[in-house]
């Protein structure tokens, strides 16, 4: 039988500047759950918040110049739910719910697939990017 020689190396230094591949790594996020939920090419932590309800708004399509984000959703779309606003206005939402446990974890307001409309909203406290921890905005709303 013929020999099989393989060789391979690995180079890495700390003094080597970042590349545009490594500057534009994707961010896993979780359920509180543990189960992974969404691939996104920012933190969420820089997009900004609606004020309604604080979620975390991101942009599924591009429009006037802003670019969309790239990002997949693992979560399983759920019937829509119409709700009051304090202002006295009504919205409804097309819920996504983590596979593993059910909790609502985003919404948009159009129905799925994900990026079918111009927006996707991350629930408030609902993903973490270290897997198996609670987000420090878990139980912000939540009265003691």
């Amino acid at each position: 039988m013929p020999k099989v020689i393989s060789r391979s190396a690995v180079s890495s230094s700390a003094d080597a500047r970042p590349t545009a591949s490594s500057a534009a790594a994707l961010r896993v996020y979780y359920c509180i759950c543990g189960e992974f939920v969404l691939v996104i090419d920012s933190t969420l932590s820089s997009l900004p918040t609606r004020h309604t309800d604080g979620a975390i708004i991101v942009r599924s399509q591009d429009e006037d110049g802003a670019k969309a984000k790239a990002f997949k959703l693992n979560a399983l779309p759920s019937e829509p739910i119409l709700v009051e606003r304090t202002t006295g206005g009504h919205e409804r939402q097309y819920r996504y719910r983590c596979p593993r446990c059910t909790l609502p974890v985003a919404y948009q307001p159009t129905a799925p697939p994900a990026t079918s409309g111009p927006f996707l909203y991350i629930l408030k406290g609902a993903l973490t990017q270290i897997q198996g921890e609670l987000p420090p905005d878990a139980f912000d709303d939540e009265e003691t």
